[in-house]
């Protein structure tokens, strides 16, 4: 079996820090996204916690689609929001993603490292690749 890292080339966290991680690892027919935050070019996108879950979960989406996988293949995501008050907002972003697949979820309440409100990552099995 061999392993294979996405995004170690140029990853950058917020003020341009090189990350130190994979965006994702794909062995085996299984992809493991590293947690995304609504970030691009390395800056978190401020917004409403609809627009930061959007932006979180496309992240997520974009790197699945360079490893090709499909939303058919998502077969569990994690959540973490710094704000109870958020799930229920968090849940429409997420249907509107996942209802046609749904995925096995966990979603918890936690400080995240950087200011945003919402940190997502997702695994996904494909046979057609083990």
């Amino acid at each position: 079996m061999s392993i294979k890292r996405y995004g170690i080339e140029g990853s950058t966290g917020t003020g341009g820090q090189h990350l130190p991680f994979s965006s994702a690892v794909e062995a085996g027919g299984w992809l493991y996204i590293s947690g995304q935050t609504p970030m691009v070019n390395g800056e978190i996108v401020e917004g409403s916690i609809i627009e930061q879950s959007r932006l979180a979960i496309q992240n997520c989406l974009d790197i699945m689609e360079a490893a090709k996988f499909t939303l058919e293949n998502i077969v569990h995501v994690k959540v973490i929001l710094t704000d109870p008050r958020y799930f229920q907002s968090f849940n429409k972003v997420f249907y509107d993603f996942f209802s046609e697949y749904p995925p096995a979820r966990i979603c918890c309440v936690a400080d995240l490292v950087v200011d945003c409100k919402v940190e997502v990552d997702i695994t996904c099995f494909n046979p057609k690749k083990t």
